[in-house]
C-alpha cells in the first residue's frame, strides 16, 4: 500500500515562492477563462522574472498573465495569439518581447505531448507556411526592423501527405486552475474552463494548482486529470471568470 501524499499549500505565495528567475511556466485557461488568476497574482508579487511563458494567449490588459506582462516579468512567450492585448502587441512590435507563435491545436499538443514523455510528433497544420518554412518574426529591434525569425522545421511525408515535425514541450513550472481538487491533486474542471488546463499540468516539471473546492476524495470515475501530474493544490474558493471582450447593445 503506497501512502497518500497531501499536495496542499498554505497559501498561493507558498505555493509559487520558489519559482526563479528565467523559468519556463505553462499557463492554463482560454482568453479569461480557467486562467490560475491568484497564483499568477502571487508570482507578480514574488518577484521572478525573465520568465517564458508558454501559454494560449498572454491575457488582457490589466488582467491575468497582462499584470505580468505590464511588471516586465516577461521575456518570451510562447503562444497562439495576441488577441486584444494592446501592450502585448506594443511590447512584441518595439522590440521588448520575443514572441513565438504556434497554432492553437499544436500548441495544446505539444504540451501534451512533454508530459507524456513524446519528444516530437507530425502533424499537417502550418504544413506550406512560414509555421514550417521559416521566417516568423520572434522579435523586433527598436527601430521596427526584424531582430530573430523562426527557423525552419523538419518535414516529412507520410502516405502522400507532408506533416511538419514539432516538438513537445515540458516547462519547468505548470500553473492551472481547476474546480475541484483533492488533497492528492487529483483534478475536476468545469466544463469550458477545462481548456488548455489539463496539458499545462501534464507539461510541468512542478505543477501548481489553485482550485475552487477542496475534497477528500474524488471518485476515480469523475477524475479529469489524475494527481501524478499535480505537485501541489491550494484551495482558493470560487473565482469569478473575467470577461475579454465585452460587448454592449443599445
Amino acid at each position: 500500500m503506497f501512502p497518500m501524499i497531501d499536495k496542499t499549500y498554505s497559501s498561493t505565495a507558498a505555493a509559487v515562492a520558489d519559482i526563479p528567475d528565467g523559468s519556463s511556466i505553462a499557463v492554463g485557461g482560454f482568453g479569461l477563462v480557467g486562467i490560475p488568476t491568484l497564483l499568477i497574482n502571487a508570482l507578480r508579487e514574488q518577484g521572478a522574472g525573465d520568465l517564458t511563458i508558454i501559454s494560449n494567449n498572454c491575457g488582457t490588459d490589466g488582467h491575468g498573465l497582462g499584470l505580468l506582462l505590464e511588471a516586465g516579468r516577461i521575456s518570451k512567450t510562447i503562444g497562439s495569439y495576441i488577441g486584444s492585448n494592446r501592450e502585448y502587441a506594443r511590447r512584441y512590435l518595439e522590440g521588448e518581447l520575443t514572441v513565438e507563435f504556434t497554432p492553437q491545436g499544436t500548441l495544446a499538443e505539444r504540451m501534451r505531448a512533454g508530459g507524456a514523455g513524446i519528444p516530437a510528433f507530425y502533424t499537417t497544420a502550418g504544413v506550406g507556411t512560414q509555421v514550417a518554412e521559416g521566417g516568423l518574426p520572434q522579435r523586433y529591434n527598436t527601430d521596427g526592423s526584424v531582430a530573430i525569425v523562426s527557423e525552419p522545421k523538419e518535414t516529412r511525408e507520410f502516405d502522400g501527405q507532408l506533416y511538419v515535425m514539432e516538438e513537445g514541450i515540458r516547462a519547468d513550472y505548470a500553473l492551472v486552475h481547476a474546480h475541484t481538487a483533492d488533497r492528492f491533486g487529483n483534478l475536476v474542471f468545469y466544463k469550458t474552463a477545462r481548456n488548455f488546463n489539463p496539458d499545462a499540468a501534464m507539461c510541468g516539471a512542478v505543477t501548481v494548482v489553485q482550485a475552487e473546492h477542496l475534497v477528500d476524495e474524488i471518485d476515480p470515475d469523475d477524475i479529469h486529470l489524475p494527481g501524478i501530474h499535480v505537485n501541489r493544490v491550494v484551495h482558493v474558493g470560487p473565482q469569478e471568470t473575467g470577461i475579454e471582450n465585452r460587448t454592449v447593445s443599445s
